[in-house]
């Protein structure tokens, strides 16, 4: 089982000095990765369904794994989950495979549409263009990573007569992985995706989400397509290794974990390392 650990770019701990120390921990650790969230901005006052606080920062995704890349040297980088919609393609297809280039080959590009319509439309997209616009930016993107001459054309992107280089390291690109819990998300993640990525979820949830999977496999006439998928979750329950054989029963290949809180430890940081340090103890080296 590979193990990640989520939430690098938000929360309390986001100076660079923290940042460092919990990056370097992480992989001195044994985790496979770290992730970032994604909130370009969070709604004053909160209001369901964010599920956020609006005075929670959020350290840009893409600053963060550059970031991330120069000071460490085997940690894969996720984006867990970029909301794609909100962003430009062709950008930041550039801005992604620098950091595939830079940090020799060790991006993870994870992706999803998002949920909270008043994100949206600060930005200036139109909340119910959100799928079709992750489903084409996720091709506008495969075609710059990997046209020698790149073509695309689309509702919202068209490319012609250009090149972006350097293209990624890893062949034929980062692997794209699939964030959500809905029927559409489970189809993008069958027939555009490398893997799904699920978040808080119980075992009974987890297994829902790949049977969803499968089910979106077989409408597709795509199954073989859902064989190769990399599924990867959050669990909501604490991990013992029993708990981790049973979710490798159900078929997942990554755990990306939440740090909890620790007994006896009173700042932050101290709680977050102690809890990185154990679960390599207990869980990695075991």
């Amino acid at each position: 089982m590979k193990i990640g650990y989520f939430g690098i770019n938000s929360g309390p701990l986001t100076s660079p000095q923290q940042m460092t120390t919990l990056l370097q921990c992480a992989e001195g650790a044994g985790f496979e990765s770290v992730w970032t969230g994604e909130h370009v901005v969070v709604v004053d006052p909160q209001p369901p369904p964010s599920p956020v606080q609006p005075a929670l920062p959020f350290v840009d995704t893409v600053a963060t794994l550059a970031f991330a890349a120069g000071v460490t040297s085997k940690l894969k980088l996720g984006s867990g989950i970029i909301l794609l919609a909100q962003r430009n393609p062709v950008v930041l297809a550039k801005e992604l495979s620098s950091i595939d280039v830079l940090s020799g080959g060790r991006l993870i590009f994870g992706v999803g549409v998002g949920y909270v319509k008043e994100e949206f439309e600060v930005i200036g997209v139109p909340y119910r263009q959100r799928g079709a616009r992750v489903s084409e930016h996720i091709e506008a993107i495969r075609a710059l990573w990997t046209q020698e001459r790149p073509e695309f054309e689309g509702r919202f992107t068209k490319i012609t007569g250009v090149q972006q280089r350097p293209m990624p390291v890893q062949s034929p690109h980062p692997p794209i992985i699939i964030g959500g819990g809905s029927k559409p998300a489970y189809r993008r993640a069958v027939t555009q995706g490398d893997g799904w990525y699920g978040f808080a979820l119980t075992e009974e949830q987890t297994a829902a989400g790949i049977e969803g999977l499968r089910e979106a496999g077989r409408e597709a006439d795509r199954e073989s397509d859902f064989d190769r998928l990399e599924i990867s979750i959050t669990p909501r329950d604490e991990l013992d290794a029993d708990r981790i054989k049973r979710y490798e029963d159900l078929g997942v290949q990554r755990l990306i974990l939440l740090a909890r809180p620790v007994a006896g430890e009173g700042e932050p940081l101290d709680a977050v390392r102690r809890f990185i340090e154990q679960t390599g103890e207990t869980l990695i080296r075991a």
